[in-house]
């Protein structure tokens, strides 16, 4: 019963949270499921509480699930439903304003427990922040570029010129409304406002 229902929820290499099945049986019963799946090869262990169906490869063993894709399912993107996104230099060197390759990964999450605190997934290294907004599919990307915007002077690294014309192009590309700046922003420090302006992003908001 549990192997046909995770094959039908879930993709090779997608991972699979103890938490989030939901079948008429105990919980005591369903970790004895899982632990017979994983005995007989059919599903892996990542972790405590987290499981994968191994993608097929000629590789032995596997193609084993990346800490990656766990802290993105964790803490981002969970059950179709958005719960946080990428921020610090992880966003920065995703928009291209910074050449560091961050060691570790930043994310602002609903489901982090504390203010901010670091956790490691099988070497990963994760600083997880909590969200001062909560995160919705809705909201995410305008508060995702106020955090940004918070430090922006750390992660200049081209002329000042390039960094501003990349910055206008994100919001345009993701049409990021001046009523949703306007909305949120009174949650974020002060000198936002002045980046906005010097960046000349009110003719950009959408």
């Amino acid at each position: 019963m549990l192997y046909e229902y995770l094959t039908e929820k879930y993709k090779p290499n997608e991972p699979i949270f103890v938490s989030d099945i939901s079948l008429p049986v105990s919980d005591v019963n369903l970790r004895q499921m899982f632990k017979v799946l994983c005995d007989s090869g059919k599903i892996k262990r990542f972790e405590t509480g987290i499981y994968y169906l191994p993608k097929q490869s000629r590789l032995q063993g596997g193609v084993p699930l990346e800490a990656e894709t766990v802290a993105r399912y964790k803490y981002i993107s969970r059950n179709g439903s958005i719960e946080g996104y990428y921020s610090g230099y992880t966003f920065a060197n995703q928009l291209g304003v910074t050449t560091q390759v961050p060691y570790v990964i930043e994310i602002v999450s609903n489901n982090a427990s504390s203010k901010v605190r670091e956790i490691k997934l099988q070497g990963l290294r994760v600083i997880l922040r909590k969200a001062r907004v909560s995160v919705s599919e809705e909201n995410y990307r305008v508060l995702q570029f106020l955090d940004f915007l918070k430090d922006a002077d750390m992660y200049i690294e081209i002329s000042k010129e390039a960094f501003y014309e990349r910055i206008r192009k994100y919001v345009k590309d993701e049409q990021i409304k001046k009523v949703d700046i306007d909305t949120y922003i009174k949650d974020y420090p002060d000198r936002i406002f002045r980046y906005i302006y010097e960046m000349g992003l009110y003719d950009a908001f959408a």
